[in-house]
């Protein structure tokens, strides 16, 4: 504890000012002055909820108590694809016990249809069933169980039709929920035409289940008018109040939606976690009783939406180096039965076929297939992952036509300042320049020198040509991620600080914290700007009453949007405080430097020297408070620069560009398919970390999910278009023992963001995912021994035992196993 001698004497003043005064006018500020201030914004420091985590107590939508009465709720779902609902007899349900309210479309008092973007998604089926899995009808009851046993008793009659499920079919036949967008550089047909080499192929890539820990869950109480509150584990509460006040046919002002934490989301929760908490919205108003919705794992996974798969196919030329000269892409998404987010997904996925290359002149086709599966939807990457893997197969392949390491074909067609023939190959195929090129290359760089990557290349050859059974794989792929979201008016955010009279401060934004450590670094944020300790600065749930109007946590953007207005509304602040101190402490002193005034340590901070004045942060805000100085303030931020024009296919998208780069090892039994994953090197730019320790996991998790979409996890339908792969025995995730036993990561240094971001970082939510890319190119790596490196197999994804088997057998018997590879007549 300091003594009054080691106190500035506008310190001594200010607490002289609050003598006699009573504690409503002016309560005791905390004293910190000896508290180490530490975990401020670029520093490493624990999840802001980590504890909790640990010990079991970070609340969760199933463990917020609620009233004895509260009402729980289950799902009638179709059992067919698609058809007709001819017949739907409720009468037994009604008269189950412990059944309190039974649900169907005619139910709904305002919107039936909740497209969150375009209409398609009817909240009941109302005549058409468009997949197994569709909501035809809600029972509400005094338990979980008793409402599962009512579900059973309905009488449902169906007139079965036959159902679409392939995607390449539907494309044929002009069956989109969204029309086919273009986008082309240049005279793609002259340059296939002219190239010396000119390869064809295809590929399948799966999608992925998001299997969130916490499944699809919400909470909705009716308030005392006509409205709801409503705790939803979810990734974007504006647009649950938007579509629940519609739904409701209230004003959106009449909902309010409380966010704390999720149990993952992944893109999972962005649009589909609506549609649970408007089926309990109209309950617990219909009943005026808190009503609740959980998902049991199976129906969620048959009820929600999945990672798009992608049917991919590609024609490039590329001369004797390598070289793209051009060639066109065409991706199709299989994006379910209607358009959910699927326009900006495939989008996405066409922005990024050219992952880190040149493509020189390029046409780039995405196409929307309609499909009678669930609505797939945003998963980490949105697109990006899926459209990478086309560029990445062709590295392979041309390195395989040309008898080069494929490490060298990547390096001569990344991005780079030059013209060749009169092709820019620094600008995208949709004419955005790619900054920082310089760290794209010193990255790789890097990463091919700290892993050894040649002598490995080396040892691997000399393993396989000892060794007839067990092959050996090796391959480097590159990232280069751009971020934003593609909507442009979705690049906004808004913040809400509070500076409490003892100095402690509480900051609420509207991004939503799924584990990924968005909160901690808000706090950080808050706590860097104001000079302060990390533990001064508290966080709230996300509230659509705090802050309005927010856009969803996704597209890797949290921290880039709402840790800029967390540092708008500091900022303001702090101005507001140093304008006060100017005038209220400088009366005495002759004046303060107003100009050099900094907040640090717990201080106002004015002068230097002989001349300097100290301040404490907790005086200081007394001090403004009895002068009646506003202590709270709000922020907004809104990304610069970006636009793109859908009409010309052009513009600048995205912000800047992550990039990152991976190497992995990999041993593949070729006899039985079976592979383990020896080694992996990950070196990944996230410009000046906000926060080392937490963008670390992010980048490890994001590895091993892009790696386990890539490899284990399957989605089965049977001919009936009934989803088979619908819990955890049948669905494989990557577990413990999948990871690498060597396993390296790195934050590349020295390189901040060329933009002004929050503090030159960088975002680090999807870039990592597509890391996982680099282990299924080694497993191509690994096969294409069988054929002395001259063929590189078609490996569809996810490349399980199965799939890797097949390739091998292909390959042992002589056959090419890539499409249709042919030189130009």
């Amino acid at each position: 504890m300091r003594t009054l001698t080691d106190i500035s004497p506008a310190s001594v003043k200010a607490r002289a000012d609050q003598q006699g005064r009573n504690k409503g006018d002016g309560p005791l500020a905390r004293d910190v002055s000896d508290v180490s201030r530490q975990g401020a914004a670029g520093s490493s420091r624990a999840h802001e909820s980590a504890i909790k985590h640990v010990t079991g107590r970070a609340a969760y939508i199933d463990d917020l108590q609620a009233p004895a009465d509260t009402l729980h709720v289950a799902l009638g779902l179709s059992p067919v694809a698609h058809g007709r609902l001819t017949r739907l007899d409720l009468e037994k349900v009604k008269a189950a016990p412990g059944v309190v309210d039974v649900i169907t479309i005619v139910d709904v008092p305002g919107h039936t249809d909740i497209g969150p973007v375009f209409p398609g998604d009817p909240i009941f089926a109302d005549d058409e069933i468009s997949y197994v899995g569709q909501c035809l009808f809600a029972v509400a009851a005094d338990s979980h169980q008793a409402a599962r046993r009512a579900v059973t008793l309905a009488e449902i009659e169906i007139d079965e039709q036959p159902a679409s499920l392939d995607p390449v079919a539907a494309a044929q036949r002009k069956e989109f929920v969204r029309p086919t967008h273009v986008q082309q550089s240049g005279d793609w047909q002259a340059a296939l035409d002219g190239a010396a080499h000119v390869i064809d192929s295809e590929q399948f890539v799966g999608g992925q289940e998001h299997f969130y820990l916490e499944g699809q869950a919400c909470l909705v109480q009716p308030t005392e008018d006509e409205g709801v509150i409503v705790h939803t584990s979810n990734q974007h509460p504006s647009e649950t109040q938007k579509l629940v006040a519609e739904v409701l046919d209230i004003p959106f002002h009449a909902v309010t939606v409380e966010m704390r934490r999720m149990g993952g989301g992944f893109g999972g929760k962005e649009t589909q976690a609506s549609p649970w908490a408007c089926i309990a919205a109209i309950i617990a108003r219909r009943t005026g009783r808190t009503t609740r919705v959980r998902l049991p794992r199976a129906e969620d996974m048959r009820a929600t939406g999945k990672r798009h798969p992608f049917h991919n196919r590609y024609t490039l030329g590329f001369d004797a180096q390598g070289v793209l000269q051009g060639g066109d892409i065409s991706v199709i998404g299989d994006c379910g039965y209607s358009p959910d987010l699927s326009e900006a997904i495939v989008d996405r996925a066409m922005f990024h076929a050219d992952n880190a290359y040149s493509l020189g002149r390029a046409r780039v086709t995405g196409q929307r297939a309609k499909t009678h599966t669930a609505s797939n939807t945003a998963f980490r990457g949105f697109g990006g992952p899926q459209g990478m893997m086309i560029i990445e197969a062709a590295m392979d392949d041309i390195a395989r036509r040309l008898g080069e390491d494929p490490l060298t074909i990547r390096k001569r067609n990344l991005y780079r300042a030059a013209e060749e023939h009169g092709i820019k190959r620094d600008v995208t195929h949709y004419g955005q320049p790619v900054e920082q090129l310089g760290l794209l290359h010193d990255l790789i760089a890097q990463l091919e020198q700290s892993s050894d990557y040649w002598a490995r290349r080396e040892a691997v050859a000399a393993h396989n040509a000892r060794n007839p059974i067990i092959k050996k794989g090796l391959a480097l792929t590159p990232v280069k991620f751009g971020i934003s979201f593609t909507a442009k008016h979705l690049n906004q955010a808004g913040a809400l600080l509070h500076v409490y009279t003892d100095g402690s401060v509480m900051i609420n934004h509207g991004g939503t914290e799924m584990g990924q450590g968005l909160h901690t670094k808000v706090c950080q944020v808050v706590a860097r700007e104001l000079g302060l300790d990390l533990e001064q600065v508290r966080i709230t749930a996300t509230r659509t009453d705090k802050v309005p109007n927010t856009s969803p946590t996704a597209a890797s953007s949290g921290a880039d949007l709402n840790g800029q207005a967390a540092r708008d509304a500091s900022l303001k602040l702090k101005e507001r405080l140093f304008d006060f101190a100017a005038e209220h402490f400088g009366a005495d002193r002759g004046g303060l430097d107003r100009e050099g005034m900094r907040l640090e340590g717990g201080e106002l901070i004015a002068g230097s020297g002989e001349a300097e004045c100290r301040i404490a942060w907790g005086e200081l805000v007394q001090a403004a408070y009895l002068s009646r100085i506003s202590l709270s303030e709000k922020g907004f931020y809104s990304t610069p620069l970006i636009h793109y024009d859908r009409e010309t296919a052009k513009g600048r998208p995205f912000y800047y560009y992550a990039f990152g780069a991976a190497v992995a090892e990999v041993s593949v039994d070729t006899l039985s398919g079976e592979y383990q994953v020896d080694r992996v090197d990950i070196l990944h730019d996230v410009g000046d970390s906000l926060n080392p320790a937490i963008d670390i996991g992010q980048v490890e998790g994001g590895f091993i999910q892009g790696m386990g979409w890539l490899t284990s996890e399957e989605l089965k339908w049977n001919d009936a278009g009934r989803l088979v792969s619908d819990g955890p025995a049948t669905y494989k995730i990557p577990a413990f023992g999948d990871l690498p036993p060597l396993f390296n990561v790195e934050l590349m240094q020295g390189h901040p963001n060329s933009q002004a971001s929050i503090y030159r970082s960088k975002a680090v939510g999807e870039p990592p995912f597509m890391l996982g890319i680099a282990v299924w190119s080694a497993l191509r790596d690994a096969l294409s021994s069988l054929a002395n490196y001259r063929q590189c197999p078609r490996l569809d994804t996810p490349a399980t035992p199965e799939r890797v088997l097949m390739a091998a057998e292909a390959l042992r018997r002589g056959g090419d196993t890539q499409e249709a590879q042919h030189a130009p007549a």
